[in-house]
């Protein structure tokens, strides 16, 4: 699921330090609105979900997976979109475990389609390693070389 990001152009590995999370969901739609996945009123409705339900979508600590509803107006196609900040933000000041440097933003035409997409991205980010090495990528090639690493694992492991 690595490559797919990078032949996708949908990776952003990003050198700003957003001010907080709404700032950091808005960088991390910019690869999809650039893609044709959203718009600008998809990513207000993930930020308004938030800002109802709580950080619900940081999933473990470090990784945040952004989304709305399946079916939401503002989605154009099915994709996700990888943000990688330099540094951790902050979605709860009281719980570091709420602080996520990873950003997975998820869009899908169809509710099937947004449960493949989670499950998906659900079992790469559980493989041993992946996310420390993600969160240590400051550039491109960075990137290719922890594609490679994860890529090689998986043959030596068939």
């Amino acid at each position: 699921m690595l490559r797919y990001f990078l032949e996708n152009h949908l990776i952003n590995i990003s050198s700003k330090h957003p001010k907080d999370w709404e700032e950091a969901i808005r960088i991390s739609g910019e690869v999809m609105k650039s893609n044709g996945l959203v718009t600008d009123k998809y990513i207000d409705q993930v930020i308004a979900d938030v800002k109802e339900y709580g950080p619900y979508i940081v999933i473990v600590p470090g990784v945040a997976m952004p989304h709305s509803q399946a079916d939401s107006s503002g989605v154009l196609g099915t994709g996700i979109g990888l943000t990688i900040f330099p540094q951790a933000i902050s979605f709860d000041q009281n719980d570091p475990e709420k602080d996520a440097q990873l950003f997975f933003m998820l869009a899908a035409k169809d509710n099937k389609q947004h449960m493949e997409n989670i499950a998906n991205l659900s079992n790469m980010l559980m493989e041993d390693g992946l996310i420390a090495d993600l969160r240590q990528v400051k550039n491109l090639q960075d990137y290719q070389q922890v594609m490679a690493k994860y890529e090689l694992n998986k043959e030596e492991s068939r």
